[in-house]
Order: structure tokens, then sequence, then C-alpha cells
């Protein structure tokens, strides 16, 4: 059988056409393991509420025509949700991530299921530990965030494995979980950014490739930079970011904005619930 996906991922902005998503059907702050979590363990999360926000974001998408493909759900894994962290993809191949936290170790697993199942070329990471959410690709760059759930180590194996790329690796605060929670890519000379996470080291070099967008300290709680690029300069955001959206449709983007308060209480939004598996330019 000859599988009709073929992955395809050069920068975090083309227009994306296939994406992997999981629903947050068991979804749950179990043990805390972020600094998000924290301010919400009490309450927890609202499984019903959280499942209806995913629908929403996923009808967003397919109503402009994105192949949307559901991974099967699991109870063991309130995480799964967050489908970017668990593999990432870098031009024809998708990298099956080695998790940072012993509560998600074997979500990879069912996405090698699928990609077995439709004979869709994948590399397994097996240095260090590593996770989507920190890596960000920018056509022949691509920036990896060194943080509490991705080290050195994995990030030496991935610029091995990526012999026509340029792989920077990027220190984040480590009260910060990912690299796009504080940082995130919109075009080609366009970022987010929450500054404070980095050190001027770090700036430097980022300001250096673009043009950075700030994102205000209460917006970055309510993940203003985890916005989702669907390319043609269409971003999903949370209305709760005002600032944000302000500045992106200034710059001419076209801001959808989809109710996901519920799940980001888990400490991930947009871009943490959605793993391209290819985008496109026109």
């Amino acid at each position: 059988m000859v599988t009709e996906i073929e992955p395809n991922v050069n920068n975090e902005y083309d227009n994306l056409e296939k994406v992997i998503v999981c629903p947050p059907t068991f979804m749950k702050i179990d043990k805390v393991i972020n600094e998000t979590q924290k301010q919400f363990i009490e309450k927890n999360i609202n499984q019903e509420k959280a499942t209806s926000q995913h629908q929403l974001f996923v009808k967003t998408l397919t109503d402009i025509g994105i192949d949307v493909i559901f991974l099967p759900e699991e109870s063991k894994y309130p995480e799964q949700v967050f489908t970017r962290d668990i593999a990432f993809t870098i031009g024809n191949t998708v990298y099956l991530s080695k998790m940072g936290n012993k509560i998600r170790i074997g979500e990879e697993e069912v996405v090698r299921s699928y990609l077995r199942e439709e004979e869709i070329a994948y590399k397994s990471m097996e240095t260090g530990k590593i996770e989507g959410g920190d890596v960000l690709v920018a056509d022949c760059k691509v920036f990896v965030g060194i943080s509490c759930r991705t080290n050195r180590s994995a990030v030496i194996e991935l610029q091995k494995s990526l012999k026509h790329y340029k792989v920077l690796p990027i220190k984040i605060e480590k009260k910060y979980l990912h690299l796009d929670c504080v940082f995130n890519i919109i075009s080609s000379n366009e970022a987010l950014v929450y500054s404070p996470a980095f050190r001027q080291k770090e700036l430097d070099l980022l300001s250096s490739h673009f043009d950075l967008i700030e994102v205000e300290n209460s917006e970055q709680f309510t993940m203003g930079t985890n916005i989702l690029s669907l390319g043609e300069k269409q971003i999903i955001s949370l209305p709760q970011n005002i600032q944000v959206n302000k500045q992106l449709l200034n710059r001419g983007y076209n801001v959808i904005e989809v109710e996901f308060s519920e799940i980001i209480k888990s400490g991930g939004s947009f871009r943490c619930c959605s793993l391209p598996l290819l985008r496109r330019s026109k």
C-alpha cells in the first residue's frame, strides 16, 4: 500500500493542510507537571467544556479545508490532547519525541502505531529528552528550546539527523514549559516573544532573525504566544489575548478567535494541540 500522506513541513506559517489532534476526553490535572497547572489543580479540568472547546477548534480547521486526523484517546494519558509535544515534523520526516516527563511517556507509541499503519516516514529520537513544543522550524533553521523537557544531547542528535538544517538551541527559563509558550514564529520575518523568559544572549539571537512582537505578562499566562498559524496570514488565537490580537491585526493578519479557556488550564493552547503533517506554500 502506498500512503496518501507524504509529510512535509518546512516552517510554522505555510498553508496548513493536514494535522493530527486528539480529543481531550480524559484530560485532567492528575499530577502537577508545570507552573500553569499549579493555579488550577483544585478546580481541575471540566472535561465536557474542554471537549466542546476542542470540537469548535477542530470545526474551525475543517471549515477552511484542513484535513484533521484524530488519534485514539486513552484514559491513561491525561495530557494526550497536546499532540505537538508527542512528535514534530521537519521536512519529509516525522520525529517521535522522547518525552521529558514520565506522566507522558507512552503517548508516542500511539503516534507510532498511526504512522506505521499509514506507512508514513518517521524517526524515533533516542538520546536525551525532547518534546515537540520546544521545536520550531523556519525553513533551513530549526530553533530548539533548552527547557525542563528538552536537553542538549537531544539537540546534538537532531543536528546529526538534519544535515541540511542549522539547529539553534535556545535556552529558556526553567519555569516555562516549552519554547512555544514564550516564542512563536508567524512569518519569515516575524515572531511573537515573551522577553522575560530569555537571557539577553538568546533575545539578541532571536532578534537577529525576526522582528519580535512583544507579549505582555498577563497574556503569556493565557498562552498569547501559542497561536496556530494556518497560512495566508490567518491565525487562530484566544479572544482573551486582546493585545496580541490587536498587534497581529495591525500587521495585516486575519485573527480567528476561538475560545480555549478550559484547555489552557493545563499549560497549552492551539499550537500545543496540533501536530502538522503537511504545510504547503502557494
